[in-house]
Parts: structure tokens; C-alpha cells; sequence
């Protein structure tokens, strides 16, 4: 265990640089502005528009279902 102070030194900076980030984002509003997009991207992805768009950009869909359904 020779080295073993410089990785007790190296995994309290991380934990510290780990908890200054959190601190950061706490501090800023990060989670409730991720919280926010989030619902709004789901709200939209189970939209009409969305199942339209998904529908047409993969146009091989049902065919891909049809050919597992009969192997």
C-alpha cells in the first residue's frame, strides 16, 4: 500500500468536486428545468403529431412486425 495516501487524496477531490457540482446544479434550478423539459418531451411524444411523425420515418415498421409475427 504504498500509494495509498495519494488515492485517499485523489477520491476526496473527486467526492469534492462531485458535491460542488451538485451544489451547482441545485443552486441554479438545473433539476426543475430538466424536470419541465422532460414533461414536455413526453407530452409531445405521445401527441398525435409525434405518432405521425414517428409513422413516417419508418415506414418499414409493419412490415418488421408482419415478418416476426410469421417466423
Amino acid at each position: 500500500m504504498k500509494f495509498l495516501g495519494w488515492y485517499l487524496k485523489i477520491a476526496a477531490g473527486g467526492a469534492t468536486i462531485g458535491a460542488a457540482m451538485e451544489l451547482f446544479m441545485i443552486h441554479t434550478g438545473f433539476y426543475e428545468k430538466v424536470t419541465v423539459l422532460e414533461s414536455e418531451k413526453r407530452a409531445w411524444e405521445s401527441s398525435p403529431e409525434a405518432q405521425a411523425m414517428r409513422e413516417a420515418l419508418n415506414p418499414w415498421r409493419k412490415h418488421d412486425e408482419q415478418e416476426k409475427r410469421q417466423s
